[in-house]
């Protein structure tokens, strides 16, 4: 199988004892490309380094919600440098990871908000896709995004809303991120989700570090595990794996303009 990771986090401290290891692995597993998202500003550096260290991988740069206290107003201005400075680069493909996070909630929503739209009007200002971070604010974020509708879309990341919030993500131009959280046979509702959705909106991710698939738990998650996930999902689907992973990887390279 040809596959490509749409969101993972191989920058951080959980990798650097055998990420080499790691990528040497995906590639021989067919993994052929990966995206690494930045989450906060301190970390760009790092991460970019390391794209430009690995020919099968591609940067997302943004302000994760999760990190808001970590952020302040500087950063914003930081990010429209470090992507004025990377505009036409082939291996940015992104803003990203951002949005809105409901789930935790001690984080105070209007920053989000605020730093949330910032982000995509950068996204609008350098054509690029907004790769987001949605946990109990599909409502919220659909609602903006209808606002501001960032021209090349991009993806909902861990996607676990309904059927009709996806048809919505579709609509204003997004994909779905789909990884381990539909793998466990607990989480019927989106499994019956995922079985349901449009095919060409579908774009496969770990998210390793976290969210490791059933087939592993409690485990590091890490792209090497796409191809299991990639299976199971495609099982829910009533579909070869080979089928699902050749319309994912296709999807993603539409959306990143990479053919």
């Amino acid at each position: 199988m040809r596959l490509i990771d749409t969101h993972t986090h191989l920058d951080f401290p959980e990798f650097d004892a055998d990420r080499a290891a790691v990528l040497a692995q995906s590639q021989k597993l067919g993994i052929e490309q990966m995206v690494v998202l930045g989450v906060d500003q301190g970390h760009w550096q790092r991460l970019w380094q390391l794209v430009e260290a690995s020919e099968c991988l591609h940067a997302a740069l943004g302000l994760h919600p999760v990190y808001l206290n970590s952020h302040h107003p500087a950063h914003i201005e930081a990010l429209r440098h470090w992507l004025e400075r990377l505009a036409g680069h082939p291996r940015l493909c992104a803003v990203g990871e951002f949005g809105l996070d409901y789930f935790l909630e001690q984080l105070d929503r209007q920053r989000q908000q605020e730093l949330f739209e910032a982000q995509l009007q950068l996204a609008v200002e350098f054509d690029l896709p907004a790769l987001l971070h949605v946990r109990r604010a599909h409502a919220a974020t659909i609602a903006t995004l209808k606002r501001i509708r960032p021209p090349r879309g991009g993806i909902i990341h861990a996607f676990a809303g309904s059927l009709e919030e996806a048809r919505e993500y579709i609509r204003l131009g997004f994909r779905l991120g789909l990884g381990g959280a539909a793998t466990w046979p607990q989480a019927n509702r989106l499994r019956r989700v995922v079985a349901a959705l449009p095919l060409e909106a579908i774009v496969l991710e770990t998210d390793a570090p976290d969210m490791a698939p059933a087939m592993h738990p409690h485990q590091r998650n890490s792209p090497q595990f796409l191809p299991d996930i990639c299976r199971e999902l495609a099982a829910l689907r009533d579909m070869s794996p080979q089928a699902l992973a050749e319309a994912s990887s296709r999807n993603a390279e539409v959306l990143f303009r990479w053919r």
